[in-house]
């Protein structure tokens, strides 16, 4: 995480608030670090998600693709090699 920050305000429920402050208390951490912590981590991992999501919808408008049916026998021919091995 960046060494500068910003201030966000976010709400949560009762129950997760408690759960925070209990955590932060555990791990000797400010409940400030954990949910920027949290939210860094959700972050990097929903814009992978979306950019893997843009790369599909690029190979599919470039005519990248593969049949159902013939990625369905490639995929059962690897698991058919790995039970022999």
């Amino acid at each position: 995480m960046s060494t500068q920050s910003e201030t966000v305000t976010v709400r949560l429920d009762s129950q997760t608030k408690l759960r925070l402050e209990e955590l932060a208390q555990q791990t000797r951490r400010t409940k400030s670090f954990l949910a920027g912590e949290a939210i860094s981590d959700y972050v990097e991992r929903e814009l992978a998600i979306v950019a893997g999501i843009q790369r599909g919808l690029e190979d599919v408008k470039a005519g990248r693709t593969v049949p159902h049916e013939v990625a369905k026998q490639r995929i059962m021919e690897v698991i058919a090699r790995a039970k022999k091995t």
